[in-house]
């Protein structure tokens, strides 16, 4: 990936002040943060090649001009053909542009909130991919068998699934984390917020066949980690090798739709949801900031009873 361009030290400067600002006050995780430099390193790039050199020089217009670029073609940093920035990455961007003049302003280094008026692109509604139960069942039992990969795998996706959990959540969990008298786990979220979330009969019972029968014999090929969950070599099992293991199951299950991490996550609320869980509790169990941000599983859950009752009911269409 080529490097990026960057503008006079006044604005790189002030930018790298606004990323110590989210670090220290805001603790916002390492990859949160990636992405807000890769953002504002998109931005002052743009700015250096239309000729801006200070902050005190951007208004509403060049904001505007940035964010119709971002919308228009955009060149692949690896192929360099042109290709359309999808509508949440352009949010995205535009809101790290957004809080980047907020704080200037409210810092003293420029002399308005250049950003106030400009707004992101609306975003359409996009619902969740969850499976069904029998799938998710399915699922989970096509990952059987005795052998020591077939015993991690099996506790893995039954945590994902009984958690709710990010998968970036579960590989970095710690043996700690899951202590043996207990039915929660311990999970750090986003922001480095911890919450703690119940484990049923089904993981539980995994996970202990995983931490007495596997786990000793995959630490000892490696050096001493305190992971939970651990690659063949003995190191802390990655993302993508949690990926690995979905997708492996998923094909030996049968399963055409397209299976990711995430669909264990969506799968989780929109089957507590439909249960009759309150909306507020599974907003803590996934550890969302905002309760709006839950609320997208009981329209999931709204539009599957009105699917049925168009099929059900004899005078429905």
């Amino acid at each position: 990936m080529s490097a990026v361009v960057r503008g006079s030290a006044g604005i790189h400067s002030l930018v790298d002040g606004y990323l110590r600002h989210l670090t220290i006050e805001r603790g916002l995780s390492a990859n949160t943060l990636a992405a807000y430099r890769r953002d504002l390193g998109r931005y002052e790039a743009w700015l250096e090649s239309n000729g801006v050199t200070s902050f005190a020089d951007v208004g509403e217009g060049q904001i505007g001009a940035f964010t119709r670029q971002l919308a228009a073609e955009t060149p692949d940093a690896q192929t360099g053909v042109s290709a359309p920035l999808a509508a949440s990455s352009v949010a995205r961007i535009v809101s790290s542009v957004r809080g980047l003049h907020r704080f200037l302003a409210e810092e003293g280094q420029a002399p308005v909130n250049a950003a106030r008026e400009v707004k992101p692109p609306k975003l359409g509604s996009r619902l969740p991919k969850a499976i069904s139960i029998e799938q998710m069942t399915a699922l989970l039992e096509a990952t059987g068998g005795d052998d020591p990969g077939a015993l991690r795998d099996r506790a893995l996706l039954e945590l994902l699934y009984a958690t709710g959990c990010r998968v970036s959540e579960v590989v970095s969990l710690n043996v700690d984390d899951v202590p043996a008298d207990s039915d929660f786990v311990r999970v750090l979220g986003k922001g480095s917020k911890q919450r703690v979330v119940p484990v049923g009969s089904f993981a539980r019972a995994a996970l202990d066949a995983y931490l007495v029968r596997v786990r000793p014999l995959y630490s000892a090929r490696g050096r001493s980690t305190p992971a939970l969950f651990l690659g063949l070599r003995g190191d802390r099992l990655s993302r993508q090798g949690a990926w690995l293991i979905i997708q492996a199951a998923a094909k030996r299950a049968g399963l055409e739709a397209h299976i990711s991490p995430h669909t264990f996550r969506h799968s989780f609320a929109t089957h507590l949801i439909a249960g009759g869980a309150d909306v507020r509790v599974v907003q803590d169990l996934l550890g969302h900031a905002s309760v709006t941000t839950t609320q997208i599983y009981t329209q999931v859950t709204a539009d599957t009873l009105r699917d049925m009752y168009q099929t059900a009911h004899p005078r429905a269409r």
